[in-house]
């Protein structure tokens, strides 16, 4: 099972990940990362007119993870009057979404999710019924059609 240190060890190889360090003396000063994909984000609002982005995130952890990179990155995170709870609004250079911000938010997401599933089943396991397994799938009842 993942522990804390451990999760936050693999969102730092992410982040490093993302700074666009190539060359050794790069990636030694990619202990500056927030710094550095800071900057790759002023590069591309030069090149790239920001463009307003919706996001529907299925969960709250999805969502929270997305605000946490947007206001990392200085990008102001909104939604309108009425929207889902789980939609974020941001107006963003197309190529920060498509290079950084979705990539790096998919990886962090898979491990996030991952440890807190591995959680989730721990607990159910040790305090309600060990058995935390699928369902069985039966095959020999047709579902009503709609």
């Amino acid at each position: 099972m993942h522990n804390e240190a451990d999760l936050i060890r693999k969102f730092k190889r992410i982040e490093r990940l993302f700074t666009g360090a190539q060359t050794p003396g790069e990636k030694h000063a990619a202990s500056n990362a927030l710094d550095r994909i800071r900057e790759r984000l002023d590069a591309f609002k030069k090149s790239d007119p920001s463009v307003e982005y919706k996001f529907s995130l299925t969960d709250m952890w999805s969502r929270r993870l997305m605000v946490s990179l947007m206001r990392r990155y200085g990008i102001n995170p909104y939604r309108y009057y009425r929207q889902r709870y789980t939609t974020v609004m941001a107006k963003i250079p197309k190529r920060f979404v498509d290079d950084v911000l979705m990539p790096e938010f998919e990886k962090f997401n898979t491990i996030l999710r991952e440890h807190i599933d591995e959680i989730t089943t721990d607990i159910i396991s040790k305090a309600i019924y060990k058995d935390t397994s699928e369902v069985t799938v039966k095959q020999d009842k047709q579902l009503p059609i709609k």
